[in-house]
């Protein structure tokens, strides 16, 4: 027997080849998602750096109520970006002049959307672990079946030799090795992604943790001018 990929195909039965045109379908779904995914990554970071530098000195500032709202027609802000936005729309909707209660809006609002952000940067990775988890599992499917053909090749024959069984081993061993194929790289993937979004996450915590130090220390600025304002008029009675 000729062990050529076209001699092999041809010989396999049809379970087998519905088994290897699965794990082959599956691998396309994988490296479409990490390709689509790392673009994406690539794209966001690098709006959400642009960002920050655009908003970065009038935050560091303590300006948060003159800075512009961010316009729909504008670029894309990033992960970073939509999250601040979010906390400077709480900010300037909020009406009480209760420090605390400013403080805890804004929280609440950056607290939300980085859990949005984080849920829309994990889009796709439950597929790639499904992937990565359930290939091998496949190519075992298929290596069980390949098993059987050479039993089934070896009752046919009644013979126990090499020749009788090779293409039943052939079977199995290809379908085995396309599955850890398929396996392993989608593994790598949905680490690298993971990483990525757990350090995205860190990122987003810390920065939101930030700005929300400089909403409280504006909120009490405020509040104190607020304070010093009725003394000063409750002397202007007296």
């Amino acid at each position: 027997m000729n062990f050529s990929l076209p001699e092999l195909w041809n010989s396999v039965g049809v379970f087998a080849k519905s088994i290897v045109v699965t794990m082959l379908l599956m691998w396309l779904v994988s490296v479409f998602i990490t390709c689509e995914r790392t673009v994406v990554f690539i794209k966001s970071k690098r709006a959400s750096m642009r960002y920050a530098k655009g908003v970065g000195q009038s935050i560091r500032a303590g300006e948060l109520r003159s800075i512009a709202p961010a316009s729909a027609a504008s670029k894309d802000l990033g992960y970073l970006g939509r999250v601040i936005e979010a906390g400077m729309t709480a900010l300037r909707t909020s009406s009480s002049r209760d420090e605390q209660f400013t403080v805890d809006t804004v929280a609440r609002a950056l607290e939300r959307q980085a859990q949005l952000e984080i849920q829309q940067l994990r889009r796709g990775q439950g597929i790639l672990g499904t992937v990565s988890s359930t290939a091998p599992f496949v190519g075992l499917l298929g290596t069980v079946a390949g098993i059987v053909t050479a039993f089934q090749q070896m009752a046919a024959t009644g013979s126990g030799g090499l020749a009788a069984v090779s293409s039943g081993i052939a079977e199995a061993l290809v379908t085995t090795a396309i599955g850890l194929l398929v396996a392993i790289p989608a593994v790598f993937a949905f680490n690298f992604l993971q990483g990525w979004v757990d350090a995205r996450a860190v990122d987003l915590a810390a920065s939101s943790n930030e700005f929300l130090d400089y909403v409280a220390r504006q909120a009490h600025r405020e509040d104190s001018r607020a304070f010093q304002r009725g003394n000063e008029l409750k002397s202007g009675i007296r």
